[in-house]
C-alpha cells in the first residue's frame, strides 16, 4: 500500500464517512411511531412522495453495475457492451403496466414482498417459497456486484495487498453497509440516494465534457476504440469487439435487452423500492421519469471508449487483466487528484444505496415468505423485523461469498445471472397482476423448468478465467444463434406453464383460493392525516 494516492483515498473516506454518518441518521427521518414494524423498517412506512421515489429508484437500480461494470463491458467487447441501453427503454413501459397494480394490490393486503402477493394470489405458500427462493438467490450477485465496484476503485487508488489484506476493504465495506441498514432500514438508502446521485450527475457532465477534449475530441476517441477492439484478443486469437454489433452478436444484444428488461421491475429491490411509495401515481410518474436516466448509462458506456482511447488507461488495465478496472483507471490518469477523488467517492456511494436496498428486500422475503410462513406464522411485527433485520446481515456475507468465489474480470456477468434466475418469477408475478388463468401448479412447474435449464447452462458457460458460469449466453436451442439464457429458459418456463396449465384446468385439478378481489388491482392509499410527529406527510397522505 506504499503508492496509495493520499489525496484521493482521503476525499474517498470523507465522502464514505458522510454518507455511513446519513445512514445512522436516517433512522430519525419521517420515522413513524415505531421501526419495529416491516412497513417501516423495510417499506420506510409505504409514504414516499414522487420525488423521493425518484432518488430511491434511481439509486436502486442505477448503482456501481452502471458506473463500473457497464464501461468494462464496453472496454472488453466494444458495442455489445450497449445493450445495457436499450433495456431500460424496453422495461419502463413493463414497469407503467405492472407496477401499478401491484402497488394497489399490496397496499390493500399489506403484502411487503411480490412473494407475498404471489401467495395471496394463487393460494400457495409453495409458490410464494418459490418466488422468495429465487429473489434471495437473485440479490446475491448483485449485491457482489456492488461490493466489486467499491474494491475496483480502492485497487487503482493504491489501497491493495495480498491474502486477507486483499480483500479487508470488502469487509469494511460491508460492516458499515450491514451496520446502519440494521439500525435504519430503507430509509437509510433513501436518504442516501440524494448524496448518491448529486455526485453521480456532477461526475458525468464533466467526465463527458472533459476527457474527450483530452483525447483529440469524439472522432479520435472512436477511431482509437475502434483500432483498440480490431486488435486480436490473445486468448482467442479474434478481434475483442468492434464499434458496431455484427451479424453474429445481434441475436445475443437484442436478448440480453429484452431478457433483462422483464428481470427489471420484478427483481426484489425494484419492488421494494416501488411499495415503499405513498400512492400509486407516484409509481406511474416514475414509470414516465425514470427513462431519463438512460441517458446517463449511455453517456456512462461511452467511458469504455475514453478507456479504449487513452494509451496509459488500456495498458494498466489490460497488464491487470481487469476490465472492471476501466473507469477508475480512466479517472485515475485522466482528473487532477480531487476531483478523482470525488468521482470514486460517487462510485463508492452509488455501491452503498443498491446494496442496502436489496439486502432489505432480500431479508424481508425470506421473513415473510420463509419464517412467517412456515416457521412462525403466529409471529409479531416486531419479531418480523428483528428476523428480517439479522438476514440482511446474512445476505450481504452471502454476497461476499459471491465476490470472493466468483471471477471479477468481468462483473457484468453477475447481474446478468441474477437476471437469468429472477426472470422465472415473471409468470407468476407480472402477469398475475392482470390474470389468475395459469395454474398455480402449472407455474410452479414452470418456475422449476426455467431455473433447472438456466442454473446447467449458465454452469456450463466458461471464460479465458473462468471454468463455470462464464458467461451469461449460450446457444439457444432450434435457432443456431446465441443468446441470453434467461429469456431461453423464461420461454421454456411460460410453455410449460401454458400446457401445463391447460391440462389441469381439463382435469379439474384445484387452483386454490385467491384472497384478492379485481378492485384490490385499481385502489389507492386511503386518505389520512399527518401526525404530529410526521411533518414530511400532507393532510392528504402525500409525501414529499
Amino acid at each position: 500500500m506504499k503508492d496509495v494516492n493520499g489525496v484521493e483515498l482521503g476525499i474517498f473516506v470523507f465522502f464514505f464517512a458522510a454518507v455511513t454518518v446519513v445512514g445512522f441518521a436516517a433512522a430519525r427521518w419521517r420515522r413513524g411511531q415505531t421501526l419495529m414494524h416491516l412497513d417501516e423498517w423495510g417499506l420506510g412506512g409505504r409514504s414516499f412522495g414522487t420525488f423521493v421515489t425518484w432518488f430511491l429508484l434511481g439509486g436502486d437500480l442505477y448503482s456501481a453495475y452502471t458506473f463500473v461494470a457497464v464501461p468494462a463491458a464496453v472496454f472488453a467487447g466494444g458495442a455489445m457492451g450497449f445493450w445495457s441501453v436499450p433495456y431500460g427503454a424496453i422495461a419502463y413501459p413493463i414497469v407503467f403496466l405492472i407496477g401499478p397494480r401491484l402497488w394497489s394490490v399490496a397496499q390493500r393486503h399489506g403484502y411487503v414482498t411480490a412473494a407475498d402477493f404471489v401467495r395471496g394470489r394463487y393460494g400457495s405458500r409453495a409458490l410464494g417459497l418459490a418466488v422468495a427462493l429465487t429473489g434471495i438467490l437473485a440479490m446475491m450477485p448483485y449485491i457482489a456486484l456492488q461490493l466489486v465496484g467499491i474494491q475496483a476503485v480502492l485497487t487503482v487508488m493504491g489501497v491493495t495487498g495480498s491474502g486477507l489484506a486483499k480483500d479487508l476493504p470488502l469487509f469494511i465495506a460491508f460492516a458499515l453497509l450491514a451496520a446502519y441498514t440494521y439500525t435504519s432500514g430503507l430509509r437509510a438508502p433513501a436518504l442516501i440516494a440524494f448524496v448518491k446521485d448529486a455526485l453521480i450527475y456532477i461526475v458525468i457532465i464533466v467526465a463527458v465534457v472533459y476527457i474527450p477534449t483530452r483525447l483529440g475530441g469524439w472522432g479520435s476517441v472512436f477511431d482509437d476504440a475502434g483500432a483498440a477492439l480490431a486488435k486480436p484478443n490473445p486468448a482467442t486469437g479474434k478481434p475483442s469487439g468492434s464499434l458496431l454489433t455484427t451479424d453474429m452478436t445481434h441475436w445475443a444484444y437484442g436478448t440480453l435487452a429484452l431478457g433483462s428488461s422483464l428481470a427489471l421491475f420484478i427483481y426484489p429491490h425494484s419492488v421494494t423500492g416501488a411499495l415503499a411509495a405513498g400512492r400509486r401515481e407516484v409509481i406511474k410518474r416514475n414509470a414516465a421519469l425514470l427513462p431519463a436516466y438512460s441517458l446517463m448509462l449511455g453517456l456512462l458506456a461511452l467511458l469504455g471508449y475514453m478507456a479504449l482511447a487513452h494509451p496509459g488507461v488500456s495498458a494498466a488495465v489490460r497488464k491487470a487483466g481487469n476490465p472492471q478496472l476501466a473507469v477508475p483507471e480512466l479517472f485515475d490518469q485522466v482528473f487532477p487528484d480531487w476531483f478523482a477523488g470525488v468521482a470514486f467517492a460517487a462510485i463508492g456511494v452509488g455501491a452503498l444505496v443498491p446494496a442496502a436496498i436489496m439486502s432489505i428486500a432480500a431479508s424481508n422475503l425470506f421473513t415473510r415468505n420463509v419464517y412467517t410462513a412456515f416457521v412462525r406464522p403466529d409471529a409479531t411485527p416486531e419479531e418480523e423485523t428483528r428476523v428480517s433485520q439479522l438476514v440482511s446481515l446474512l445476505v450481504k456475507l452471502g454476497a461476499l461469498v459471491f465476490v470472493l468465489g466468483f471471477d471479477k474480470s468481468l462483473a457484468i456477468n453477475l447481474q446478468l445471472l441474477g437476471g437469468i434466475w429472477v426472470v422465472q418469477t415473471f409468470p407468476a408475478i407480472a402477469i398475475g397482476v392482470y390474470t389468475r388463468w395459469m395454474h398455480r401448479w402449472a407455474l410452479l412447474a414452470g418456475w422449476a423448468a426455467g431455473m433447472v435449464y438456466g442454473t446447467v447452462t449458465a454452469y456450463g458457460t466458461s471464460s479465458p478465467t473462468q471454468e463455470h458460469f462464464g458467461a451469461p449466453i449460450a446457444d439457444m436451442p432450434f435457432i443456431g444463434r446465441t443468446g441470453y439464457i434467461a429469456l431461453t429458459a423464461f420461454v421454456l418456463n411460460m410453455l410449460v406453464a401454458v400446457v401445463l396449465t391447460v391440462a389441469l384446468r381439463l382435469l379439474n385439478v384445484p387452483g386454490g383460493d385467491d384472497e384478492t378481489e379485481a378492485d384490490d388491482y385499481t385502489a389507492d392509499a386511503p386518505e389520512r392525516l399527518a401526525a404530529p410527529e410526521d411533518p414530511g406527510r400532507s393532510l392528504t397522505g402525500r409525501a414529499a
